[in-house]
């Protein structure tokens, strides 16, 4: 503005002295002439500030008279301005990068509980499309009464545990509902399939061990208090002896069972480690001898094993591994019945401990439950067996343990074929062996 008003000044100075010179009517032209340059130089300058204000990011023109002033702190201003949003877009950014890397699922929602954003974790628990159903109601998305139970509440003092999904797909949620901001609700879910599912394994292993463990304990305190409850001369000693044999099988059992929970305990607990190259074919000769000693001349045995072939591993855990399958083979398999046992190269490289029987074979159903603690096919006839039901367990810790794969093949019937498939990577070559 003092600019304008100097220039103003200047110019009727100039018409004054004109007048006083020529007259007045060329001191008044040269005034109005003066005039009407600034106005055109002013329309000129606002033409450049109005096409500046098109593309306001840009530095705002050079040399626009009185207006420099008035450009410069708003030019500042607006830079100002866009390195502050710059730093927020990036402080939101991160944060939405952080709520996306979240483990658990997060959800926010408008005080009508309607859905304004989540994460890709909730979006996989709860199946979500965020563009699809942003603006829904949770309710129509999340369809369960005990879900809407939950919400519904005023306060939330406790996680909601919601079990979803049909059989083979079914998954297990736990949800915390919990308001923030003005009116908003953050929805917070957390996978707890395995967990829970680690849990009722917990309950059944225990429920199973004390079911194990209650038989031989029952027959052991029901033969000790008879034997101490009658006469010495009570009994004959053939009598005693066949109390004191039943006895010592069923101690046997329990020390078996005992044997094979440190095994499994150990398996699990100890590190992983490669070893060396291992001779899987003593193994297996001593597995067989014992397992042809628990046969008593029932089966016959079919052996074929390649002297030269080792693997990288832990002998003591093969053994246990090799001699389970030769077990339960030799325990399944009906008198007269034939086992094959092999340990041969495949066609990838690998290596492959396989035992095949002839006996009453699994149903296709319970295949995948062979390797379960204590599952068995038929409990009567498994606990006549005098079998564990530990043995595949340990020879499946003992295959993962040696990046192998536990096999099992079967129809029901005519036998099954057990097999132990080791990668090549654990194949000794011949000069190591």
């Amino acid at each position: 503005m003092s600019k304008t008003l100097v220039s103003i000044a200047i110019w009727a100075l100039g018409g004054w002295l004109l007048g006083t010179w020529l007259g007045a009517a060329a001191g008044w032209a040269l005034f109005a002439l003066g005039l009407l340059m600034m106005i055109l130089v002013s329309g000129l300058q606002l033409s450049r500030i109005a096409h500046w204000v098109r593309d306001i990011d840009a530095p705002p023109p050079p040399s626009v008279g009185p207006w420099d002033e008035v450009l410069a702190p708003i030019y500042r201003k607006l830079k100002q301005n866009r390195l502050d949003l710059q730093d927020r877009t990036r402080s939101f950014q991160r944060a939405l990068m952080a709520a996306e890397a979240l483990p658990d699922g997060a959800l926010t929602l408008t005080p009508d509980k309607s859905l304004l954003w989540c994460n890709q974790t909730a979006a996989r628990h709860l199946g979500l499309d965020l563009e699809r159903d942003r603006g829904h109601s949770i309710f129509n998305i999340l369809r369960a009464p005990e879900f809407t139970r939950y919400a519904d509440q005023d306060a939330w003092d406790r996680s909601l545990t919601l079990h979803l999904g049909g059989e083979g797909h079914a998954r297990t949620l736990s949800l915390h509902l919990a308001p923030y901001g003005v009116g908003q609700f953050l929805l917070v879910s957390r996978d707890i399939t395995q967990i829970e599912r680690l849990e009722n394994t917990r309950k059944d292993f225990v429920a199973n061990v004390s079911h194990e463990m209650r038989t031989p304990l029952t027959v052991l305190s029901g033969f000790v208090e008879t034997l101490q409850d009658l006469p010495d001369d009570a009994l004959t000693d053939e009598q005693r002896r066949h109390y004191l044999d039943l006895m010592a099988q069923q101690a046997h059992n329990m020390q078996a069972l005992v044997a094979d929970l440190l095994t499994l305990s150990s398996l699990e607990s100890t590190p992983n480690r490669e070893g060396g190259p291992v001779p899987v074919t003593a193994l297996v000769r001593t597995a067989l001898t014992q397992a042809q000693a628990l046969s008593g001349g029932r089966h016959t045995f079919d052996v074929s094993l390649d002297e030269n072939l080792r693997i990288r591993g832990q002998d003591t855990e093969l053994a246990s591994a090799v001699g389970n399958l030769l077990t339960n083979a030799v325990r399944y398999t009906p008198a007269n019945g034939a086992i094959t046992v092999r340990w041969e190269s495949t066609a990838d490289g690998g290596a492959a401990y396989r035992v095949r029987d002839t006996g009453i074979g699994i149903d296709p159903d319970d295949i995948p439950r062979l390797t379960e603690r204590f599952f068995r096919v038929d409990r009567g006839r498994s606990r006549a067996t005098g079998g564990t039901g530990l043995g595949l367990a340990i020879a499946k810790h003992v295959a993962m343990r040696h990046d192998a794969r536990l096999d099992i093949q079967s129809t029901p019937g005519k036998g099954s074929v057990f097999s132990i498939l080791f990668p090549a990577a654990r194949v000794c070559p011949s000069t190591d062996a």
